[in-house]
């Protein structure tokens, strides 16, 4: 990997010096623009527009609009001596407990490596982020840029990640948020159940970009000249739902099954019985008692008959 950015993380009166990685890499297939035809690649240059002259990069600045129409030209000088603090220090502002901070602010993380000299220092850091259960809310500047961050830790390295600043959140103007929508009981507890039963540990290894993987055979099919055939599952139903406690029901069900556990057997509906069944089985009750009864008398009189030829 290669440094993106040195500088030292300023802790108090400390100065840890440190270089930062990315932490992350987007692992996406990546297209050229081509001609249909032949598939040539389409190339664009960077033309003035006052003469239409093509433009070296090593010519081009930046430039902000006026409300006149003029343009101030800002070079990579004039960056350069912006009178940031955070320049090439990572200046912890405070510590917050992490809960505090919304995972909306997140924008992409680095990793901080110590400089040689600075190792002692950084693993102090490490492991005071460690016990107290806190991020370090800091700021630095990166690409030109100011940025609020937070310091936290992950596998033994002292993680940066930047966030945007408060009002580059926007407000979630819903407009069901103002309406008064009726929840039943029982259909909170259900989908509360579907929760539960839906529970595990986060183990990302088990989940893949499965679009990425059906694009390359997509691809690996255009090389080799085959027919592409969609095996992609059957589309879910997306009707409104009817029932939603029936819905919510049969999404525990499943979820269970997944899990390898047995789903509740449904409960028969119970069928009220006839006005006048009761007094029928009353009738029948003694009929069953004489029944009962009828073998035992027969066995006493073979039993006196057998004593008396006895005799």
């Amino acid at each position: 990997m290669r440094a993106i950015w040195k500088g030292a993380v300023s802790f108090g009166l400390v100065n840890i010096g440190v270089r930062m990685f990315a932490a992350t890499e987007e692992r996406d297939v990546s297209f050229h623009q081509v001609r249909r035809g032949d598939g040539s690649r389409i190339r664009y240059r960077r033309v003035a527009e006052a003469d239409g002259e093509e433009v070296a990069y090593a010519d081009i600045a930046k430039g902000y609009v006026l409300p006149s129409g003029e343009t101030v030209v800002l070079t990579d000088d004039d960056f350069a001596d912006l009178p940031l603090p955070s320049a090439r220090v990572v200046d912890v502002l405070q510590f917050v407990p992490a809960e505090q901070v919304d995972p909306i602010y997140f924008a992409k993380s680095y990793y901080l490596e110590p400089e040689q000299q600075a190792v002692k220092p950084y693993v102090l850091l490490r492991d005071a982020l460690e016990g107290s259960g806190m991020v370090g809310l800091v700021k630095v500047a990166l690409r030109n840029r100011e940025q609020l961050a937070t310091l936290r830790v992950r596998e033994g390295v002292v993680v940066l990640e930047t966030m945007v600043w408060p009002d580059e959140v926007r407000e979630p103007a819903f407009g069901f948020l103002d309406e008064d929508v009726n929840v039943r009981s029982q259909e909170r507890a259900m989908a509360e159940s579907l929760v539960e039963s839906m529970a595990g540990d986060f183990e990302p290894d088990q989940y893949t970009d499965e679009y990425r993987e059906a694009l390359q055979q997509v691809i690996d099919a255009k090389i080799e000249g085959r027919e592409v055939v969609d095996t992609s599952p059957a589309k879910p139903d997306t009707g409104q739902v009817v029932d939603l406690m029936a819905a919510l029901r049969a999404s525990v069900d499943a979820a269970k099954r997944s899990r390898g556990e047995a789903a509740p057997a449904a409960r028969p509906a119970r069928k009220a019985a006839p006005a006048k069944a009761a007094p029928a089985a009353a009738k029948r009750t003694p009929a069953k008692k004489t029944a009962a009864k009828a073998p035992a008398k027969k066995a006493a009189k073979v039993s006196k008959t057998a004593r008396r030829k006895s005799a």
